[in-house]
């Protein structure tokens, strides 16, 4: 039997920067809010009077060599066989490696929970068929997401269309987030 192995495409020149992936999230996940799995960045590119605004969010890479498990001394986190990084909190004793292994600053102190978490890929969702809630909220149709292994899915064409490559590829974690463009 095929195991899908899931990822996600973003595309930053797409992001309005509205927060609707940020908010989606957290409405999914009901956490308070100032704790977010999502991180959307503003910048400013270029010099008075040619300025631009870009926007960039991230989020955990579900990496398939994910240093936040590899640190962690109770096996809390851990990573299922489609490959999403999920974290089980009853096993969790708060020591925090993990927040600091991870290059990404993916990971949060959730005060909800009182175990560091971060984003889940919505594994509740995509166990029924469906799509994370960052992806189905996305007013500009800048995330998609899908089998990373299936060489016809859409977000594999994609990503080799579209050239698009993971965060940070150098340090070896091999996430599983691409971007189309990187600021």
């Amino acid at each position: 039997m095929k195991v899908t192995r899931y990822g996600m495409l973003i595309d930053n020149s797409s992001c309005v920067g509205c927060h609707a992936c940020q908010i989606a999230c957290q409405n999914q996940w009901q956490l308070p809010y100032n704790e977010h799995f999502i991180d959307v960045h503003t910048f400013e590119k270029g010099t008075y009077p040619n300025v631009n605004i870009e926007n960039f969010t991230t989020q955990c890479n579900h990496c398939d060599d994910p240093p936040c498990m590899r640190i962690c001394p109770t096996y809390a986190t851990y990573k299922r066989q489609d490959g999403l990084v999920l974290v089980e909190e009853k096993k969790c004793i708060g020591c925090k490696g993990c927040i600091v292994a991870c290059p990404y600053n993916a990971r949060i102190w959730s005060e909800k929970y009182h175990v560091p978490e971060k984003c889940k890929f919505c594994a509740d969702f995509i166990a029924t068929g469906e799509t994370p809630a960052c992806v189905n909220t996305c007013v500009t149709k800048a995330r998609m997401f899908g089998d990373l292994d299936d060489p016809n899915s859409e977000i594999s064409k994609e990503i080799i269309k579209k050239r698009a490559v993971p965060l940070k590829a150098e340090l070896g974690t091999k996430p599983r987030i691409y971007y189309i463009r990187q600021i």
